[in-house]
């Protein structure tokens, strides 16, 4: 999962919801409606690009890395990287929070990062990054979910949106029920989304740092540990050999520590403050076709019907849901 993975969709399933962060609106053409000039549309492009292309980083970086200890690597890597920026923009000021703001951080990044992201970077050992990434783009559908359990009740077109997203993860996992991919790696995949989903849904519900990105160092931070405790615990750290690692498994781990981590999600904090919030969040349903283009360029991976079809179900719900949500 890309991001730090980028979490949901920026209205209805993100923890970073709202107008902007920090509540300021973004600028305004001549008619009063905001005006997109040529930095947003180049911040969104890296937002679909990057984003859309950490889930081939990740199935390049695992061919000859461990996935816990890649991941921790990633992380322990991109949150210092991140917190220098804090610092340089904001100053000390910026990474400041209160001790319930550093504990939900801590909350959200193992849900995110290490139950979510984690569980995708284990998975994508076996499963196709394309497939990945569509698999991935069910979280709105399950935040939903999650909101109508807890009593809230979305519009019919939401609703329609879930119905039609679950019958394309119904195509896109057949492969694995007839042995073409391990059915093993597609229940992590989508297990991962539903943790990822959960933990989208708790940051709404806890007090987390106002700064987002001060929310992402620790998030990042958080996670980096606890990567690296999964990956003592299944005997990682014993079997690795830095020598045995190839270099473009090393490319794609500083690819996703700075471009994944940092480059793109500072585009995304930024486009919350510069463009309108629906447009922002095209990126659920933009990245996975980006991932499947490239995991089909760069890998040769097949674009079999399941792909194809499932995948194409999986966005169509995902465009309704955040329509009707935004």
């Amino acid at each position: 999962m890309s991001s730090s993975a980028p979490r949901a969709t920026a209205d209805a399933t993100s923890p970073d919801a709202g107008p902007t962060p920090t509540g300021r609106p973004g600028p305004t053409g001549p008619t009063g409606r905001p005006g997109l000039g040529g930095a947003v549309w180049a911040g969104l492009g890296i937002v679909y690009v990057v984003w859309g292309s950490t889930y081939l980083a990740i199935r390049v970086a695992v061919e000859t890395m461990p996935p816990f200890l890649s991941a921790s690597a990633r992380f322990l890597a991109a949150a210092p990287l991140l917190a220098l920026l804090v610092l340089w923009r904001q100053g000390p000021a910026g990474l400041r929070v209160t001790g319930r703001q550093l504990g939900s951080a801590v909350v959200v990044g193992l849900l995110l990062l290490v139950g979510g992201n984690g569980l995708v970077v284990l998975a994508e050992q076996s499963v196709p990054s394309g497939m990945a990434a569509l698999l991935v783009a069910s979280v709105p559908l399950w935040v939903v979910l999650l909101n109508l359990s807890s009593g809230r009740r979305p519009p019919l077109a939401t609703l329609a949106g879930v119905v039609v997203g679950l019958v394309g993860l119904a195509v896109l996992t057949s492969p694995g029920l007839s042995g073409q991919v391990k059915l093993s790696g597609l229940l992590a995949v989508v297990v991962g989304a539903l943790v990822w989903a959960f933990g989208s849904f708790l940051a709404g519900k806890l007090e987390m740092p106002a700064n987002p990105m001060a929310a992402s160092v620790y998030e990042m931070l958080a996670a980096g540990v606890g990567d690296l405790l999964l990956a003592v615990l299944r005997g990682e750290p014993q079997h690795f050999d830095p020598a045995a690692v190839s270099g473009r498994s090393w490319i794609a781990l500083a690819y996703l520590a700075v471009f994944g981590s940092l480059v793109a999600f500072t585009a995304y904090a930024w486009l919350l403050q510069r463009a309108p919030l629906p447009l922002v969040a095209t990126y659920a349903y933009v990245n996975p076709v980006v991932a499947v283009l490239l995991g089909w360029l760069v890998l040769a991976e097949p674009l079999t019907w399941p792909v194809l079809l499932g995948g194409a179900i999986v966005v169509s719900g995902v465009f309704l849901v955040v329509r009707a949500e935004r």
